[in-house]
């Protein structure tokens, strides 16, 4: 991506022109694979990725290997738990995973101090990520606590479409089934039950939403 297209893209997040340079000059771009892995649990974030295209899921993650399933992170937004690490010395407690082949463009954690101390506009941007990511882990939280496991299966796959603007969801059971903290067998079930209620089609190793 060439830099006029870079300052196009910073200046819709509402950055001023003098950090827009700013970020452009320091940043580098970081392509990443489907399902290849950003940060995990326990590393040090080396600085700050917004997203140019595609989606990060983040996912927390037990001692086990255990996953669940938080937030998509699509075009235009930076991920508020690398924003603590590089502001702190607090190591990454969640992981980062590309949904879909993804473009990301990363700062150095240098300059985010001081940039939130010189530029209003990323200061905001940087207190509405944050206030974002906030609403997206409660509602998560939300959805656990008080919905059924078919409830939190559309939801999942609602939000799915959502971040990737596409009715197909390009998921195995044995994936969505890890993402929920759940099992095969229960999601293939929960599937099959949507799917008779003319909300899902079903197809190998995809899922239409109707």
């Amino acid at each position: 991506m060439d830099k006029e297209s870079l300052k196009v893209q910073f200046a819709q997040l509402g950055f001023v022109s003098g950090l827009i340079d700013e970020i452009v000059n320091v940043g580098k771009i970081v392509n990443l694979k489907a399902d290849e892995l950003l940060i995990s649990p326990g590393e040090k974030a080396i600085g700050m990725p917004f997203v140019l295209s595609g989606n990060l899921r983040i996912m927390r993650e037990d001692d086990l290997g255990n996953e669940i399933f938080l937030y998509y992170l699509e075009g235009g937004d930076a991920c508020a738990m690398s924003i603590s690490c590089c502001l702190g010395t607090q190591l990454s407690q969640f992981k980062a995973v590309s949904e879909d082949d993804c473009q990301l463009w990363v700062v150095p954690m240098t300059y985010i101090d001081e940039w939130m101390g010189r530029y209003f506009s990323f200061r905001k941007f940087i207190i509405d990520s944050y206030q974002s990511r906030f609403d997206e882990m409660l509602d998560t939280i939300d959805s656990i606590a008080f919905m059924n496991m078919d409830e939190r299966l559309m939801k999942f796959l609602l939000d799915k479409k959502q971040s990737s603007g596409s009715y197909i969801i390009h998921k195995t059971h044995e994936q969505i089934a890890r993402e929920l903290n759940s099992s095969r067998v229960v999601i293939s079930r929960l599937l099959k039950k949507l799917e008779r209620e003319d909300k899902i089609e079903l197809y190998r190793n995809r899922i239409e939403l109707l």
